[in-house]
């Protein structure tokens, strides 16, 4: 009798925005018309349904005992390093003999740069690359380990692609802001710029990069500003969800541990060595500023990152 693989759960930020937390529904139901040989379910650490717990639950009633957990997120910031494992340590105590390995975020990956080129290309036009600036937005954190990831997915771009420059910023949390992005682009000689926003599906936060890209666009008619979309439910990112799978299901997992906030004293972050983790409310997504300096209270549970539960 062939032993059934683990089951795929699919863990989400959630958004206050319908269309994005939509299209994670679509994402995740596509996942599993492609694998009809795995169970597949999804659902949100906060903002919107369906909350992850009943997803471990409808998998735990589909006769689910195993499961891998890939975290739909592009850096591994609180979320991923704090929220999604004490969820599932919870859900593990719900479940008596659910056993779970966890995967790793996904970028920066190459597949996932061929399709943010696609997203430029597409804003360009005929326009020649060498004569173009990226400013590459992430979502932003209060983990300096994450906001790093998203400048190396902005280097990574930058490699070998012709771009005059691929600078960074962030639509929350960190520095620079979007506008202050653009200044700082347009003072290191930009003429045209296109704003590309490092989110996988739309929502509240890529609106308000698109939003802001026009604002500072008008402001400034000597620079031509144009905004790309967002990453999107593409083919690249259906096999790079499933390529986190095996990973998790084969334990080859190489979590970055370097420069990780609750591992190492950097400066400013000394105070959340070691912290307890703690599952979280987070609601950046409302638009509101709600001063997240004071950290978010993750754990990395003395930080072993095998996370093989």
């Amino acid at each position: 009798m062939t032993t059934q693989p683990p089951a795929l759960l699919i863990a989400g930020h959630g958004t206050r925005d319908e269309a994005g937390a939509e299209a994670f529904r679509d994402f995740v139901k596509e996942l599993g018309r492609r694998h009809p040989e795995l169970p597949v379910a999804g659902g949100f650490i906060e903002l919107s349904p369906p909350p992850l717990g009943e997803a471990v639950t409808e998998l735990v009633e589909r006769g689910v005992r195993r499961f891998a957990a890939v975290p739909l997120m592009l850096v591994s910031a609180g979320h991923a390093k704090g929220d999604i494992p004490a969820a599932l340590a919870r859900e593990k105590e719900r479940h008596p003999g659910v056993t779970y390995t966890y995967g790793r975020p996904l970028g920066p990956h190459p597949a996932l740069l061929r399709v943010l080129e696609r997203r430029l290309d597409e804003a360009l036009g005929d326009t020649a690359r060498e004569d173009v600036t990226v400013l590459l937005v992430g979502r932003g954190s209060t983990d300096p380990d994450a906001n790093a990831e998203v400048c190396k997915a902005a280097r990574l771009l930058w490699e070998g692609r012709g771009y005059a420059g691929v600078e960074t910023a962030f639509v929350s949390l960190a520095a620079p802001d979007v506008p202050s992005g653009l200044d700082r682009v347009a003072r290191l000689g930009a003429r045209r710029v296109v704003v590309l926003p490092y989110f996988l599906f739309t929502g509240i936060l890529p609106e308000r990069v698109r939003r802001q890209t026009e604002e500072w666009a008008a402001a400034h008619p000597e620079t031509e500003v144009r905004s790309a979309d967002v990453i999107g439910p593409e083919p690249e990112l259906l096999d790079l969800v499933m390529e986190r799978y095996a990973e998790a299901v084969a334990g080859d997992l190489r979590m970055n541990c370097d420069s990780c906030v609750y591992r190492i004293a950097l400066p400013g972050f000394e105070d959340k060595v070691g912290l307890p983790q703690q599952p979280h409310f987070h609601p950046d997504d409302d638009g509101h500023d709600h001063g997240h300096g004071h950290g978010h209270g993750h754990h990395h549970g003395g930080h072993t990152h095998s996370h093989a539960h």
